[in-house]
């Protein structure tokens, strides 16, 4: 029999769908859409670091790409027997009763706080310190501690809080808050009780303090003193949460014609985009999984016995079952990882946009060629010249904090610095700066991990960074002082998907068995340079001298 699985990844910038052979992990057909109102940057406010997105790109974007994947694979729509999602997170959305989002609704169109409040958005800082005040000192059990002990302005509670603190009209019209991974899992399937639909364990287990523990979400005695509205959505919420090799429910007839496929098509539960990486990338015990693009997820994997009760400081949470079913997941990462070279390319890219294409000497047509010019060759003529840069050479010391800390030990209030600056400085100096940083912010990671007690034996990257930069990926074996392999799969999340999409739609027994059929291979590894060992050590000093002074002023 033939058998095929859509997986459907939402990232920051776009959403893409594959189409995959279950028998050998083969892509069929791919698609790609950008959401258009997020190109324009509507909704978002960058100097108070709040980043909304609008339903309807994600919702065209499903449309889009999984319509163009079944009608360029030629495959018969019924031999697709399965989609599953992911998203980023903690992205939380509002929406009504029958779970419209409330974008959506007449009076809210145009309202970012009707939007979804998109994982990088750090508008709740305060919300997030008062959450861990509350859980420190409240008398009772601290929710916080699986998840790191302490709690982000990233996630699922401290953006709620937010938001209906500064929008009563939002607040009275939300009857309760969705994922994204769940918003867009429960717009498919057929059954619309929202009681009843099956939430993502990933998701409520790292970022809505949910936790077998105390049987589910933290109870209404502790939401009601942060605010009586959050014991109150307490009980419009759910106790129960689900993996994601679990069915949420058939393909509805609505979707089923708007798609091309049939209503036997099964709908996996959802799950966030790094935790189906890792999973795309045959993750293993003792395996770090790091997904890298504007941000990172490191994702490791381990059996309960191992970890028992034992909880790891700082990280972004241990979940049982949130990347493959009957192991723990544990999820690091950090805040900006490519977005600290992008917003280094847009401070570059002033004159060029403000005196060079602004020009009246150059046409409209040689605008346009040599913007595309520079687009194509900007940052690979930086690395180029970063990497000739000798490491006795002076390298400044930067900090990748550019858009705060999200592990280890949580502080979105933090900022960059960059030391160690002088008349010999020039453009590739930095870069190599920023380059080194973000390495050494994963090595801070990699460190607590194994100060914690969890092996680590292998890394493997994933994502357009890890795939494009053979400079970074380089750096960064050299700083971890480990190997580092390579996922050939472009589309690592979403692959991890649809192996997910297998399992549920019974065509493989468990995620692990579908992982070895249907994950990517390695199309590179990254071995440490003996001879530089010693002197990126001597940087990383210089970083965590810098770290430290940073936070003792901040």
């Amino acid at each position: 029999m033939n058998n095929y699985v859509i997986g459907l990844d939402y990232g920051s910038d776009s959403v893409r769908a594959v189409l995959i052979d279950t028998a050998n992990g083969k892509e069929l057909a791919s698609s790609v859409h950008w959401y258009q109102r997020w190109k324009n940057n509507l909704y978002n406010n960058a100097s108070i670091n709040q980043f909304r997105q609008h339903p309807l790109d994600h919702i065209e974007g499903l449309e889009k790409t999984i319509t163009d994947v079944v009608k360029n694979s030629g495959v018969n729509p019924s031999d697709i027997k399965a989609i599953c999602i992911d998203t980023t997170g903690s992205s939380p959305i509002p929406v009504t009763e029958n779970g419209t989002p409330l974008a959506l609704v007449k009076g809210f169109e145009e309202n970012p706080n009707a939007m979804m409040v998109l994982w990088k958005d750090h508008t709740a800082i305060q919300e997030a310190n008062e959450i861990n005040e509350l859980a420190e000192n409240w008398g009772g059990e601290n929710f916080t501690k699986y998840e790191g002990g302490i709690y982000s302005s990233e996630w699922f509670w401290a953006k709620i809080l937010h938001v209906i603190r500064e929008d009563e009209a939002v607040k009275n019209a939300a009857y309760t808050w969705l994922e994204h991974c769940d918003l867009m899992t429960y717009l498919l399937i057929d059954n619309k009780d929202l009681n009843a639909f099956k939430r993502s364990r990933c998701a409520s287990g790292h970022k809505a303090m949910w936790h077998e523990d105390w049987d589910g979400l933290p109870p209404v005695e502790f939401l009601n003193k942060l605010n009586p509205y959050l014991g109150e959505l307490r009980g419009r919420l759910y106790d129960e949460t689900y993996t994601s090799d679990v069915v949420a429910g058939n393909l509805n007839q609505e979707w089923a014609d708007k798609l091309g496929l049939t209503t036997n098509t099964v709908i996996a539960v959802g799950t966030f985009d790094a935790h189906a990486g890792a999973v795309g990338a045959k993750i293993d015990e003792n395996t770090l999984v790091r997904v890298m693009g504007t941000s990172t997820c490191d994702i490791l994997v381990s059996p309960k016995d191992n970890i028992g009760s034992k909880t790891v400081r700082g990280i972004c949470g241990q979940v049982n079952g949130s990347v493959i079913p009957g192991l723990v997941g544990l999820e690091a990462g950090q805040s900006a990882f490519g977005d600290v070279l992008a917003w280094f390319k847009d401070v570059l890219y002033w004159p060029i946009d403000n005196l060079v294409l602004s020009s009246n000497i150059l046409s409209a047509e040689q605008k346009i060629d040599l913007k595309e010019e520079i687009d194509a060759t900007f940052i690979k003529k930086l690395s180029e010249q970063a990497a000739a840069i000798p490491l006795t050479e002076s390298i400044p010391t930067a900090l990748d904090w550019i858009n705060g800390r999200r592990t280890p030990d949580a502080n979105q209030e933090l900022k960059a610095a960059m030391s160690n600056l002088s008349l010999g400085t020039k453009a590739p100096h930095i870069f190599k700066a920023l380059i080194n940083a973000i390495c050494f912010g994963s090595k801070k990671i990699v460190d607590r991990f194994e100060e914690e007690g969890v092996k680590i034996d292998t890394v493997i990257g994933i994502g357009g960074v890890a795939r494009k930069s053979p400079f970074i990926m380089q750096t960064l074996a050299n700083v971890l002082n480990k190997p580092i392999k390579v996922a050939e799969s472009d589309q690592a999340p979403a692959l991890g998907a649809a192996i997910y999409a297998a399992v549920a739609a019974g065509i493989y027994p468990n995620v692990i068995e579908a992982s070895k059929h249907m994950g990517s291979d390695f199309e590179a590894e990254y071995l440490p340079e003996p001879e530089n060992i010693e002197a990126y050590q001597a940087l990383m000093d210089s970083y965590s001298e810098l770290s430290a002074f940073i936070e003792s002023i901040s």
